[in-house]
């Protein structure tokens, strides 16, 4: 009796380590808002430890000769169920894609229950920590990863001669490199036009550079 007890102490344990595991995945997906949280995380992980226990140790008792038994086939399972639960996260709306990323992260926080279940402690830990490190380090958000948005800017204005300068210090001091510019005069108007190729960084709001020329001229901003 001691020892089924223990041999069951130790299935808990691991289920246990499962759901910490998930935990720390979901409390990640929470700080950003989404659709899968904490709770989710921790069953789907606790889940996939417990279908990986059922798999490899329940049927320990039926031995014969002519019984065969496949150690994989209930825990080949969670892989499909776990997909069903994932695609529930994937929105899509026009051009944009969302939800992708918590559901791979639901895909991999049942692949860590499945290890942990298994007993391989420090395959599943070690997988937490590379899905934590790969949520925090390349978000999207991630200051290191963004590129410069490609934008032209388009300036009617009077026939200023301090307005090209005026724009080059503006786009010097924001940091914005221009790749191009051409000027045409308009004289049945009397106006000129600047036309800037700019390569403007992620952390300069577009509207702090409209607010630069909003007394000016008049501007238009364009992919």
């Amino acid at each position: 009796m001691n020892f089924i007890y223990q041999y069951d102490l130790h299935f808990v344990v691991r289920l246990l380590v499962a759901c910490v595991c998930g935990v720390l995945i979901g409390i990640e997906r929470k700080n950003r808002a989404k659709e899968a949280g904490v709770r989710t995380h921790c069953l789907v992980a606790c889940a996939a430890a417990l279908m990986m226990i059922l798999s490899k140790y329940a049927y320990d008792d039926l031995t014969g000769e002519l019984i065969k038994l496949d150690p994989s086939r209930v825990a080949s399972g969670v892989a499909s169920g776990v997909g069903f639960l994932g695609a529930g996260m994937i929105f899509v709306y026009k051009r944009t894609i969302s939800g992708l990323t918590t559901a791979a992260g639901i895909w991999a926080t049942a692949g860590i229950g499945l290890a942990i279940g298994a007993g391989m402690y420090i395959l599943g830990l070690a997988s937490t920590i590379i899905v934590l490190l790969v949520q925090i380090l390349l978000h999207v958000n991630a200051r290191w990863l963004r590129r410069p948005k490609i934008k032209r800017l388009d300036l009617f204005c009077g026939d200023e001669p301090e307005m090209q300068q005026y724009a080059n210090g503006v786009f010097h001091e924001l940091g914005i490199a221009v790749s191009d510019l051409s000027i045409k005069k308009d004289a049945s108007a009397g106006r000129m036009e600047y036309r800037f190729y700019l390569e403007i960084p992620a952390e300069v709001e577009e509207s702090d550079l409209l607010a630069r020329f909003s007394c000016d001229c008049n501007l238009i901003m364009n992919e």
